[in-house]
């Protein structure tokens, strides 16, 4: 059978064309339009009734006293209410049809499924117009159409049908019919009603008709607006609606339950910077789902059971499980959490688990590989899956009993092939081993912070109903805010917009009330200074520790000496070398010195300088007091967090007392020691990159215990020595004049003028804070410096 064309407007087998005239809306119709309801030129008003002659054939029921054959031919188009395209076919060109079931004139018959597409209820004054599909300028056919389809109103049958048997009726039955995604259509099938949804369509053109190939295709969309015209060579798709109906798995086209929504767009899940995680996730956990299941089976393989997403809290693990429902054809997800499962009474806990999976196994059962498919989504999946032996459970056994119950069900004797279970966590390392191996929880993915692309994504997310509702400054640049929220989750993200918004709110409240609401609120806008400001506010966990960094150069650097603007050049360096797309992943750098020389301020000025967006600190200050398992689980912790950002910093302040090192007797802890070298080693994973700033003053102790080896690098500062480099800070504090410099001088250095006096920068500078409490400030501060010196000489001498 030939294709429509715009030459050949129907293809038969020499029967008169029925939709070949598109005349004006004859005389009877016209005056149908009455009482001021004109709708324009070719429109007019028809009552709906019900169509029970035609139900089954998708087409509408009208009277030749409307539409006279002569100017229309017993079949044509009709536009309804401006958007639903339905064939009409006069009803005097059907045989035997009762008088019951006659529209009169004036009157249009819907069947019940095209009534509840088109939204119409019976009586309903219903606008329509003469429909021409080749006035659009392409897409006038239908390439390929995907079909949802179950049984009507209860009846049903246990009888499989064949996917293609299915596919020629609806040919036979519809073809030259204009179909559009949502339409709702009734067919019956071997004495059995069947309903139709149509899900996406592909629109083509044909340039001929022989010509089978798309030309300039506008490709598949789910869009209301966009219809076509069912042909022989139309590709039709069909999908379970998941309420019993049997389909033949075909070998050429999708399976039945095909794991995808034919009609979803990712758009609608509202998740942003996940773009690549699931193309990964769908590529190794669904896409053997949406293959013809005959050539699954000539590659003998069986689909993934079992998908873990881990990462930091706030990611958008969660939100994946509370949305995923969305995307997938399949049953209503099961979800729980962790610490549901676990319950006190003996085997209950082991009980919960064998629930989950009982509905799957029961369905298996009885339909084997097409059995639809059963996702199970396990939140705060580490609460009952830690590593057997571990203590989980409260020392019972309670919970390796659960993770047993858990391996058996995922790939135990009886194996099941329509689950799914997805679990998140954001600790991998507690899981059992035997749950992550293949066969079960096989696909893990890391749900990271999001870069700066996904930041933008997220936070236009956020901000869509502000634009939407123009209740946003255009100063908002959501591009700057996305660069100025390194390291922020997409929690963080919309708790910053939260934030913003509060300040928008705080504008429009009167001054001195907590609740009386000015009357310009109707004209609140969020700013940019609002977000500023909600910066300030909202911090991410996995950022820069600004505060204890700070305090670390409270006094800032001074370049007293050529030696330390070279230090900090040297420290940009390495910076540059980690920070670098493709660069070093690790490079860890000592600073040594004599005490007070100044070391933790400049390995601080360093990384604040750096821009990396996540840096921590480690000293002894947050130790204190902390058992060795304690520090262990503190500097492992620090670590771990580091190597989730894609770019980070960690200082190590003051190496000898983080291991608790005691020169009497030589004593310090080997735990904390070898925990430390083995972090100076190990290298981040999934290309981020690490720069360790590391400080001591026993540079000579690091050598004897092995650990000077394990840095790339040593960066030696140096002390207060020179005349010139103590009159430079002097000078700088502000604090003295000159003539009292020159007394301080001569006080210290006397006529040696190559004395070097060996006093650290910090002791210098607290040397002047005490002199200026003091009416004669010189003198002090000479006494101070001399003082030092002497305890220095004093510890050389011991030493």
């Amino acid at each position: 059978m030939a294709l429509f064309n715009r030459k050949n407007n129907y293809g038969g087998s020499g029967e008169a064309p029925p939709m070949n005239n598109y005349g004006r809306p004859p005389s009877t119709a016209r005056r149908l339009v009455r009482d001021g309801q004109d709708q324009g030129q070719g429109a007019w008003n028809l009552r709906a009734t019900k169509n029970k002659p035609l139900q089954f054939e998708n087409r509408v029921l009208v009277t030749s006293l409307d539409f006279p054959p002569s100017n229309l031919g017993n079949e044509f188009y009709l536009l309804v209410k401006d958007r639903y395209v339905f064939t009409a076919q006069i009803q005097e060109s059907i045989r035997n049809i009762h008088p019951e079931d006659k529209v009169s004139q004036g009157q249009i018959g819907f069947g019940e499924l095209q009534r509840t597409w088109a939204g119409i209820g019976l009586t309903d004054s219903v606008k329509v117009q003469i429909y021409k599909p080749f006035n659009q300028e392409r897409g006038v056919y239908l390439g390929a159409i995907n079909i949802e389809i179950g049984f009507y109103k209860g009846r049903r049958t246990e009888d499989q049908y064949d996917q293609d048997d299915l596919a020629n009726v609806i040919k036979q039955e519809f073809q030259n019919q204009i179909f559009a995604p949502g339409q709702k259509l009734l067919m019956s099938h071997q004495k059995i009603p069947l309903a139709l949804t149509i899900k996406t369509v592909e629109l083509i053109d044909l340039i001929s008709e022989k010509q089978t190939d798309a030309a300039e295709g506008v490709g598949v969309t789910s869009d209301a607006s966009a219809r076509g015209i069912l042909t022989p060579h139309t590709v039709i798709n069909f999908y379970s609606d998941g309420k019993g109906i049997r389909l033949k798995p075909s070998d050429s086209k999708p399976p039945v339950n095909a794991i995808i929504r034919p009609d979803f767009q990712f758009e609608t899940l509202g998740i942003g910077g996940l773009d690549s995680e699931f193309s990964t996730i769908f590529r190794r956990a669904f896409a053997s789902r949406v293959f013809p299941r005959g050539l699954i089976n000539k590659l003998g393989i069986q689909h993934v059971k079992g998908i873990l997403l881990y990462g930091p809290p706030g990611t958008g693990k969660t939100l994946i499980a509370r949305q995923i429902g969305q995307m997938l054809n399949a049953r209503e997800p099961k979800i729980i959490n962790g610490p549901e499962v676990l319950n006190k009474y003996v085997g209950q806990s082991e009980e919960n688990i064998r629930k989950l999976f009982a509905d799957a196994e029961k369905e298996y059962k009885q339909r084997g590989d097409e059995s639809e498919l059963h996702i199970i989504i396990f939140d705060e999946l580490d609460a009952v899956c830690k590593q057997r032996g571990s203590g989980a459970g409260g020392g019972t056994g309670v919970g390796d009993s659960v993770v047993n119950q858990l391996l058996s069900k995922l790939d135990g004797v009886d194996q099941l092939n329509n689950i799914l279970l997805i679990g998140m966590t954001n600790r991998k390392d507690m899981i059992d081993d035997a749950l992550l191996r293949p066969g079960r929880l096989e696909v893990h993915m890391e749900i990271s912070l999001p870069d700066e692309k996904g930041r933008a994504q997220i936070l236009k997310i956020h901000t869509q109903k502000m634009t939407e509702n123009h209740a946003i400054e255009p100063d908002v640049d959501l591009q700057e805010l996305a660069h100025l929220t390194k390291n922020y989750s997409g929690a963080e993200i919309f708790g910053l917009v939260k934030a913003a918004t509060s300040f928008a709110f705080n504008r429009h409240v009167e001054p001195g009330t907590l609740a009386t609401v000015k009357k310009d609120v109707v004209d609140l806008k969020v700013r940019r200074d609002d977000f500023l400001n909600a910066l300030e506010e909202v911090k991410p966990a996995f950022g820069v520790s600004e505060e204890e960094l700070e305090n670390c150069v409270q006094q800032g650097i001074i370049d007293y000496s050529t030696r330390i603007k070279d230090i900090l050049e040297e420290g940009r360096l390495f910076v540059n070398q980690v920070g670098a797309a493709d660069a070093t992943p690790l490079f860890s750098v000592l600073f040594h010195g004599p005490s007070a020389s100044g070391k933790t301020a400049l390995a601080a000025r360093i990384a604040i300088d750096s821009g990396f967006p996540f840096i921590r600190l480690i000293s002894p200050e947050d130790m204190v007091g902390f058992n060795e398992p304690a520090k262990i689980q503190h500097i492992t912790k620090v670590f771990t967090d580091a190597y989730k950002s894609r770019t980070s910093i960690v200082v190590v302040d003051n190496i000898e007392r983080i291991i608790d090192w005691v020169p009497i007797g030589s004593r310090f802890s080997n735990s904390v020691l070898q925990t430390l070298m083995v972090f100076l080693t190990k290298h981040p994973a999934n290309r981020r990159r690490l720069l360790i700033l590391a400080t001591t003053t026993e540079r000579s102790l690091l050598r004897e215990l092995d650990m000077y080896n394990s840095f790339n690098a040593d960066i030696r500062v140096p002390t207060v020595d020179t005349r010139k480099e103590l009159q430079y800070i002097l000078e700088y504090s502000e604090a003295f004049e000159s003539k009292e410099i020159e007394e301080i001088l001569e006080g210290i250095y006397g006529l040696d003028k190559d004395k070097k006096i060996g006093v650290g920068i910090k002791r210098i500078l607290l040397g002047i804070e005490t002199a200026k409490q003091d009416k004669e400030k010189t003198t002090r501060f000479i006494n101070v410096v001399n003082r030092i010196m002497d305890q220095e000489r004093s510890v050389s001498f011991r030493g």
